[in-house]
């Protein structure tokens, strides 16, 4: 890859000038850029021609290229990249962008789940991109668990957690069970339960069923297993995705052959692809993230771009994020502000609440 940092350096004021306005203008139209149109504005006398041997220069160096043969010049991932580590300004956050986050707190409701969906949805209509909300797992001392029949092959756990919270997931529980069993299920978790997290819960219970064999019947031990991998989601630590405001990414704009790429986004929203692995890279460092196009896997195909910021909880642990993604002509400095705000309130949110 193309050590943009170093050649950033290495520009004069008249390459440096001509390529942010070329990234800047595709910004706020998402058209190629040709050199008549940078001669009118720029800060100093200069023809066509010169403009033009700059952006050749610039194209060579991988930083812009052209769409098509007689256009004008876009940014590249490269150039995007660049500008965004090296000239992008990030303004102040625009106080009817704050209001329309914060008013998604002005109801009394307890429902975290609720707030964060409404969070999200004020996120994308403040952005014009489709939001992302990675919401926690809710990890409060657990009070009770119970088992449900609901037919052969379906059963119900319910999940009380000591501040009141109650989540119920349907789940096939194995074959053969038994009032009696679901009884003494439900029973041994309890005695090994309350107090603990579901988390803290999960790594003990294996070694107790091992140790209390002799305690807990056969069928009983198969339930409590696979009522607890209900939680487990095949090893993501994250409760659930809120997207919002896709349309966004249809609009009247969209051309024809962005539509398959942002058909192939959805299906990897829908199937949590590579989610837990934006986190990964969020954790990295505190505050905003801007991934572009194929540097994160979620979007190679897509061709979008993420904006995404963790937030924590009251130990200033990462327990989540939220984010932005669109096309890579975001307007990368006023969304950075608003989706900073918006992780830091989230996570006071989640701390208040703790």
């Amino acid at each position: 890859m193309t050590d943009t940092g170093k050649i950033l350096e290495e520009m004069n004021d008249r390459s440096r000038e001509v390529f942010r306005r070329v990234v800047e203008s595709y910004l706020v139209s998402g058209a190629p850029v040709g050199s008549r149109t940078l001669t009118r504005d720029f800060s100093e006398k200069i023809s066509p021609a010169t403009i033009r041997n700059v952006m050749q220069d610039l194209e060579y160096l991988g930083l812009l290229q052209s769409p098509h043969v007689s256009a004008g010049r876009v940014p590249t991932q490269d150039g995007l990249r660049m500008f965004v580590d090296g000239l992008l300004e990030v303004g102040d956050l625009q106080s009817d962008d704050r209001q329309k986050i914060d008013a998604t707190l002005g109801s009394n409701s307890q429902d975290v789940s609720g707030i964060l969906d409404r969070i999200g949805s004020a996120l994308s209509g403040a952005t014009q991109g489709a939001s992302l909300v990675l919401a926690p797992k809710h990890e409060a001392p657990i009070k009770h668990i119970e088992f449900v029949s609901l037919a052969n092959d379906r059963a119900l756990v319910v999940l009380v957690f000591g501040d009141g919270h109650v989540e119920n997931r349907i789940f096939t529980p194995p074959p053969g069970q038994t009032p009696s069993s679901m009884r003494e299920a439900a029973n041994f978790l309890n005695a090994l339960a309350e107090g603990r997290t579901l988390s803290e819960l999960q790594t003990v219970i294996s070694r107790q069923i091992s140790e209390r064999r002799q305690e807990i019947d056969r069928l009983a031990q198969e339930l409590v297993k696979s009522g607890l991998a209900v939680w487990d989601d095949d090893g993501d630590s994250y409760e659930r995705l809120i997207v919002r405001g896709r349309a966004n990414l249809l609009g009247d704009e969209a051309q024809e052959e962005d539509l398959e790429r942002i058909r192939s986004l959805f299906d990897d929203l829908e199937r949590k692809r590579d989610i837990a692995e934006f986190l990964e890279l969020a954790d990295e460092g505190e505050g905003v993230r801007i991934f572009i196009g194929s540097e994160n896997k979620l979007f190679s195909l897509s061709g979008s771009s993420l904006v995404v910021s963790p937030y924590m909880n009251a130990d200033r642990k990462i327990i989540g994020a939220v984010g932005v993604i669109g096309p890579t002509r975001l307007n990368y400095g006023r969304i950075v502000p608003i989706v900073d705000y918006t992780a830091q309130l989230v996570g006071k949110l989640i701390a208040d609440r703790s």
